[in-house]
C-alpha cells in the first residue's frame, strides 16, 4: 500500500530532482499502484517494466490512498507501447482512496487504469505527452470532476487523445468489460489556448519540453476515442478545441456494434470548436462514413457513425461552433449564463454527486485552488 495524504495547503509532491528551469517529461519513472481487484486478463505484470503483478478477485481491495498529491515530470518510454505513466493503477480496488491528484508533464499518459474498481474524484491531467485518461482491461470505477489541459506543442507519435479506452489490446470480448463511467469532465484541447495551433509534426515539436529520450512526437487526435470492445460511459462533460470530438473505432473488437446495441453511452456531453465532430478510425480526420476494419470510405457524403452516435436521439449531446460561448479565457471556467450551467442530468446513473453543471466546474468554486501547480517548471522545491 501507498499512503500519501496531503492537504489543500500542503500537498504531497512527487517531482523531478532537476533544478527549476531544467525539468522535462521523463525525468523519473512515475507512481504505480497495484492491487487485487479483477481485470479481464487475470493476473498480469504491470505495464512499463516493473516486475510487479496485479489482478485478483477482491474488487473491494485497498491499495492505500492518494489525496492532495502532485506528480510532475514522470513517465518513461520503457518499450514501444509499454511506457510508464504519470499515475498507473493496476487492478486497484474500491477500498482505495484517490482524490485531488494532479499529473503534470507526464512522458506518456497522465492517468491509466488497468482493470480495477477504484472510484476517483478531482483529477487534473496537465500538459501530458500522450493520453489524459486511459482505461483498459475491465476498469469499472466511477470518476467525477476531471480537468485536462493540453500543451499545443506536445503530442505523442501514437496520436494523443483525452480519453483512450480499450477493453484489451486485441479487442477481445472478455469480462469484466471496461465499463468505467466518467462524469463532470472538462477537456481543454490544443486549439483553446493557442490561436496559432497547427496539427502538424512541424508545429508539434515538444518545444523546451522535448526530453530527447526516444519519445516520439506526433499529432493530436480526439477528445474521446472508444475502441477495442470498450464500454466506456461519459456523462455531463465538455470537450473544447480538439481536432476530433469522438472516435468510436471499429478497427478491432465490437465497440461500434456495442454502441448500436446501447452497451455504452454518451449523455449530456457538449463539444465545441472541433474540426470534426466524429470520425470512425484511428488517424482518420475526415467526418465521413468509414469502414475501419477494411480501411476504406463507405460513403463520402455521409457523416461518420461516430457523429451519428454523438447526436443519437435522447442523448442530449450538443455541439457549439466556438468555446467562447461556454468558458472564459482560462479555457475551463464557465462564463455567466453559460449553457453548461444548469444542464446536467443524472437520471439513470448512481454513485455520483448530483450537481447541476456540465463539466468540472460550476463557475464559482474552483476545486483546483491551493493544491495544484500550473508552473512546476519554475517552482523551487
Amino acid at each position: 500500500k501507498l499512503i500519501a495524504k496531503g492537504t489543500k495547503d500542503d500537498p504531497i509532491v512527487f517531482t523531478s530532482e532537476e533544478a527549476a528551469g531544467s525539468r522535462k517529461p521523463g525525468d523519473w519513472g512515475g507512481v504505480i499502484l497495484c492491487g487485487n481487484a479483477k481485470t479481464n486478463q487475470g493476473e498480469q505484470q504491470i505495464e512499463g517494466g516493473p516486475r510487479t503483478k496485479h489482478g485478483g478477485n477482491d474488487d473491494a481491495d485497498n491499495s492505500g490512498a492518494l489525496s492532495y498529491v502532485r506528480i510532475e515530470f514522470a513517465g518513461y518510454p520503457f518499450q514501444k507501447d509499454k511506457e510508464i505513466n504519470g499515475l498507473t493503477l493496476g487492478s486497484v480496488g474500491s477500498g482505495t482512496q484517490i482524490d485531488h491528484v494532479q499529473v503534470s508533464y507526464s512522458n506518456d499518459d497522465s492517468f491509466e487504469w488497468f482493470g480495477g474498481t477504484v472510484n476517483c474524484k478531482y483529477l487534473v491531467a496537465y500538459k501530458g505527452w500522450d493520453d489524459d485518461f486511459d482505461t483498459d482491461n475491465g476498469f469499472s470505477g466511477k470518476v467525477q470532476y476531471g480537468l485536462s489541459i493540453r500543451d499545443s506543442k506536445i503530442a505523442d507519435v501514437s496520436q494523443s487523445n483525452g480519453f483512450e479506452s480499450d477493453n484489451n489490446a486485441d479487442g477481445a470480448d472478455v469480462e469484466p468489460y471496461t465499463t468505467a463511467t466518467f462524469s463532470n469532465m472538462t477537456f481543454v484541447g490544443p486549439k483553446v489556448l493557442d490561436g496559432k495551433f497547427q496539427n502538424t509534426t512541424d508545429y508539434i515539436t515538444g518545444g523546451d519540453y522535448n526530453p530527447n529520450n526516444g519519445s516520439g512526437l506526433g499529432k493530436f487526435q480526439a477528445a474521446m476515442q472508444i475502441r477495442r470492445s470498450s464500454h466506456l460511459n461519459c456523462i455531463n462533460s465538455v470537450a473544447l478545441g480538439w481536432p476530433i470530438g469522438l472516435i468510436v473505432d471499429g478497427e478491432k473488437g465490437s465497440s461500434v456494434q456495442d454502441a448500436k446495441d446501447g452497451k455504452f453511452k454518451l449523455q449530456n456531453v457538449y463539444f465545441a470548436g472541433m474540426d470534426a465532430v466524429g470520425t470512425d478510425a484511428n488517424k482518420i480526420y475526415d467526418d465521413v462514413l468509414y469502414d475501419a476494419t477494411n480501411k476504406k470510405v463507405i460513403d463520402q457524403n455521409q457523416k461518420s457513425y461516430s457523429n451519428s452516435f454523438f447526436f443519437k436521439e435522447g442523448s442530449n449531446n450538443k455541439y457549439f461552433d466556438n468555446w467562447t460561448s461556454l468558458v472564459g479565457t482560462d479555457g475551463y471556467t464557465p462564463i455567466a449564463g453559460s449553457p453548461l450551467l444548469g444542464a446536467a442530468s443524472f437520471t439513470g446513473w448512481t454513485g455520483f454527486d448530483v450537481v447541476s453543471f456540465i463539466g468540472a466546474f460550476d463557475g464559482t468554486n474552483n476545486w483546483t485552488a491551493g493544491w495544484t501547480n500550473f508552473d512546476p517548471q519554475n517552482t523551487k522545491y
